[in-house]
């Protein structure tokens, strides 16, 4: 009789993981049956479903997009190509794709428009992606077999095998379940919960932290002030759907820079966040000269010295590492692809660059002597918090400051005379997948691993995965015309009579007061908190644990000592825990960790709600994607565990 594999989650990670299996699976098994469990579209899922607005784009250029496995990848499971985004576009609109046809509508005109260097909108993506699980069940071996199953899970009974319960009755034997649902919506948190119960007696508007597109925000009356907490990339959804959603324009002076052409119906939307500014625009320009030889100083190695070694602090000890291997790879290409901003030559500079850490007066005297124009020099500490020295006397005099801060950070990442920020960018890579194989490890401390891991995804994302240069012209027009107000950093909202109240440090002594405040962001992740009913129950039988770290306190003679620590869940006399709200699994195959700490056999979960941080569940080809090697660990566990030798031997 065929085993059977649940996999709750259809979108891009689910179809991930269901394409390793069927590579691998001729290699354990002589029948399987996997089930596909999600309410949302196949292939695209709740995310990149293509019933949303056609104004939501992708961040990422159409040929950096790939859900198929190159030569670049390494991992166990057999290598299957496919196309690109980009690739399959031209092979569809060329013909070359049996059964593959135009879609009707704007969809198929942008797809027969659709270029290389285009950032797609999220209803194309979906067709994509609807083609690439289309591929995978059409290339099935014969030992495979998938179902489909267009509802909910919402709930497991414990047997041999367990039952996946389903929304509406139905019931599916699971011989294997993989969570692969991707973000979860969790319930308020304690703040949060205020703020709404603040909105819901005062007659306000509080928009809680969710996807954008599922907010109602036609609830936002025309003229309203609004307060909008948050810069990322759901903010820049926020701003297309009140002010281009609502029938607003941009028009081009001719020379890229934007005007508003107002419809009548927008808002005033008062912006801040922790950093205070944007995420760094995407570049869109290829490398000058040759990729950087990476890893240079964080490869390998370095992460098994700090393994063996134990006890790791990110910030102090990692971090300089990462920061001087972004720096080879930026310099790599500012002095070889642009010579002329330089002074000498490339093999002097990186002889004695090898030779320094990070953080001192030499490295930054040597920047100095080899890189004369200021704006050329790599500045970590700017770039992280670049208002730090900002209180302005008002808010025009903020206005200015921001819009500069903006048209430059564009000027960076749409001219190619900067392409070493797109150096950087490569740099950025890797170091992200080196962290994750030392985050994957007991190495790094408690605090580091509830603190800075979460410090580190964020300046990630920040510079790696910001919005096109496009919205970046269009936040401008909206800036000048007076629709988007920037508020700055270390932005606090507060509620008050008769509203919410904004400040930031960026501005002196100066609050903004609306009736209406939106939490421009996804909610924090959250095991306890979660409304997922399948996480919950899963919790509530201590199959599935919330990651909890627990850091240990002592002086100098290792006596136990005191630590008071308020962002933290729990603090003892000499023990604090730090609760990152992620689910926990193993890392070297995430299955599950039940409550006693245990590994589990036949349950595993991969995705963002997790405590092993990875990129999207699609990424640029030939990077060696760290998502693809993890779908490829998850789907071989899984054979493993269905194989029949792990069945006649109980392993």
């Amino acid at each position: 009789m065929p085993r059977s594999v649940v996999i709750v989650g259809g979108g891009p990670r689910g179809t991930g993981v269901l394409e390793r299996l069927a590579a691998s699976a001729p290699e354990f098994v002589d029948a399987l049956d996997v089930h596909l469990v999600d309410p949302y579209p196949d292939g695209a899922g709740r995310i990149w479903r293509e019933d949303q607005s056609e104004l939501l784009w992708m961040n990422s250029m159409a040929a950096d997009v790939t859900m198929f496995t190159d030569d670049s990848v390494q991992c166990e499971g057999p290598i299957v190509p496919g196309p690109s985004l980009y690739e399959w576009a031209v092979a569809v609109r060329d013909g070359e794709l049996e059964g593959e046809t135009v879609p009707d509508g704007p969809v198929g005109d942008e797809l027969r428009a659709l270029g290389p260097a285009t950032f797609a909108t999220r209803r194309l993506q979906s067709h994509y992606l609807d083609f690439v699980l289309r591929r995978v069940l059409a290339t099935l071996p014969p030992q495979v077999r998938v179902h489909r199953h267009r509802t909910r899970a919402v709930g497991l009974r414990r047997g041999a095998p367990d039952v996946v319960l389903l929304d509406g009755g139905g019931e599916l034997p699971a011989d294997v379940l993989v969570l692969a649902s991707g973000h979860l919506d969790a319930a308020p948190t304690e703040d949060e919960a205020a703020l709404a119960a603040h909105a819901e007696a005062h007659g306000l508007r509080y928009f809680p932290p969710e996807q954008t597109t599922d907010s109602d925000l036609d609830r936002i009356p025309a003229g309203e002030t609004v307060i909008a907490r948050g810069m990322g990339l759901a903010f820049v959804d926020l701003m297309v759907l009140l002010f281009e959603g609502r029938g607003g324009r941009f028009h081009d002076r001719g020379d890229g820079t934007l005007d508003y052409v107002p419809s009548g119906r927008e808002p005033v939307v008062h912006v801040g966040s922790g950093r205070g500014v944007p995420y760094h625009a995407k570049t869109e320009y290829a490398l000058r000269a040759p990729r950087a030889p990476l890893p240079r100083f964080l490869g390998p190695d370095e992460i098994a010295g700090f393994v063996r070694r134990g006890s790791v602090d990110l910030r102090r000890d990692v971090w300089p590492l990462m920061a001087k291997e972004v720096g080879w790879a930026y310099y790599h290409e500012l002095f070889l692809g642009h010579p002329d901003r330089v002074r000498g030559v490339w093999d002097d500079f990186a002889l004695r660059y090898a030779a320094l850490d990070w953080y001192t007066p030499a490295m930054w005297e040597l920047v100095v002597g080899f890189v004369p124009d200021p704006r050329d020099r790599l500045d970590f500490e700017r770039m992280d918090r670049p208002l730090e020295d900002v209180c302005a006397p008002d808010l025009e005099t903020l206005q200015e400051r921001l819009r500069s801060y903006v048209l430059d950070d564009l000027e960076r990442h749409v001219d190619d005379r900067y392409t070493a920020e797109l150096g950087a960018f490569v740099g950025l890579l890797s170091a992200f997948a080196q962290v994750a194989e030392l985050a994957g490890t007991t190495a790094l401390t408690p605090r580091s691993r509830a603190q800075d891991l979460a410090w580190w995804q964020n300046f990630f994302s920040s510079l790696a995965s910001g919005p096109p240069g496009p919205r970046l012209r269009q936040l401008l027009a909206l800036s000048r015309a007076g629709y988007v107000v920037f508020l700055g950093a270390g932005l606090q909202v507060t509620p008050v009579e008769g509203g919410f109240r904004a400040t930031t440090a960026s501005l002196d002594r100066l609050a903004v007061t609306a009736q209406t405040f939106v939490e421009a962001r996804l909610s924090s992740p959250s095991v306890s908190r979660s409304d997922d009913p399948m996480l919950h129950g899963l919790h509530a039988e201590g199959l599935l644990d919330e990651e909890t770290l627990r850091e240990e306190h002592t002086d100098a003679s290792g006596a136990a000592v005191h630590a008071a620590d308020a962002a933290v869940a729990h603090s003892g006399a000499s023990v604090t825990l730090h609760n990152t709200g992620l689910v926990r699994v193993r890392t070297s195959d995430f299955r599950l960790i039940d409550a006693e700490g245990r590994p589990d056999r036949c349950r595993f979960a991969i995705g963002p709600h997790t405590n092993v941080r990875l990129p999207g569940a699609f990424t640029r080809p030939n990077t060696n994607a760290l998502s693809f090697r993890a779908n490829d660990a998850v789907a071989r566990a899984v054979l493993t565990e269905v194989a029949p030798a792990a069945l006649a031997y109980g392993a």
